[in-house]
């Protein structure tokens, strides 16, 4: 070998040299693609198998004997008896009664507890104004005023929603206080010492840091008006989920009747859902950047 060929480096004599890095293997990228696929497929899969495994012990459980199919038929049963009311219009009748009722009141539940929660965990003469009286009408259920809303208000549409306005608003409103209240004061001070005016301190600091709170009982109340609304329409309405699980009951439409109750479940699925979406478009802070 000559003198000059020793002198030529490694690479530039077409050779590799050992310690140059070799180019990322993609196995680890796709493996890792993998299991958060298998994860996110799993995290679907458990809830619907939970459910699926219940629908089949609904099946089974009348045809095999275990309880009597008069009373609880078959879910196959349930199901057809959904679908023809679904396609008839009564379903959607129903639902939209109970929707525009517990809506109405659910939406003037938020415009008064969320407002006055404020102004009683910023305000101390409010608290010690208002606290009495919330004290007694929180410690009352809204099922016991029915029939009070029912002999003031009339047995209307009246009535119905402002059961759903006392039954919603107070969740609400003591999930507010909670969470203005427990707003980190250093938060409250370093935005004092910014020169931030009240209006300011509200919209950017304690209305923002009391979200999470504030829409636990949002949901909360989302619950209790749809179930005290149903209440109200079994004791007198003519339209609504309500009135015909009830009306089902007493024609001893059994199939009909489940598929009621279906829907109030589904009902209040979608409602959640959509709670659950507004909340963490409201609360985007948490987890990133504003």
């Amino acid at each position: 070998m000559s003198s000059v060929e020793l002198l030529v480096p490694p690479v530039a004599a077409g050779r590799v040299p050992r310690s140059a890095p070799a180019a990322p293997p993609r196995q680890g990228t796709l493996a890792r693609g993998g299991r958060a696929a298998r994860a996110a497929a799993w995290r679907i899969l458990k809830p619907s198998l939970a459910i699926g495994l219940f629908l089949l012990l609904w099946e089974l459980a009348p045809r095999l004997g275990l309880v009597d199919k008069v009373f609880l038929p078959p879910f196959s049963v349930v199901a057809g008896a959904f679908g023809d009311l679904a396609a008839s219009g009564e379903l959607w009748n129903h639902a939209s009664a109970s929707l525009s009722r517990a809506l109405t009141g659910f939406a003037i539940a938020i415009a008064i507890a969320i407002p006055l929660g404020v102004a009683i965990a910023w305000y101390r003469p409010v608290a010690e104004f208002v606290n009495p009286i919330l004290e007694l009408l929180r410690n009352t259920a809204a099922l016991a005023l029915l029939p009070v809303f029912v002999l003031v208000l009339g047995i209307g549409e009246t009535s119905k929603v402002a059961l759903v306005i006392y039954a919603s608003t107070f969740p609400i409103l003591l999930n507010t206080i909670s969470g203005v209240r427990t707003v980190d004061p250093l938060l409250v001070k370093s935005a004092l010492s910014l020169g931030l005016t009240p209006i300011r301190l509200f919209q950017k600091v304690i209305l923002p840091a009391a979200v999470p709170t504030v829409f636990t009982g949002i949901r909360m109340a989302a619950a209790s008006s749809i179930l005290v609304l149903i209440a109200a329409e079994m004791v007198g309405a003519k339209a609504g989920l309500g009135y015909l699980i009830t009306a089902s009951q007493y024609n001893f439409q059994i199939p009909k009747m489940y598929a009621g109750i279906i829907a109030i479940s589904l009902l209040g699925l979608v409602f959640n859902g959509i709670l659950v979406l507004a909340e963490r478009r409201l609360s985007r802070w948490r987890v990133g950047p504003i």
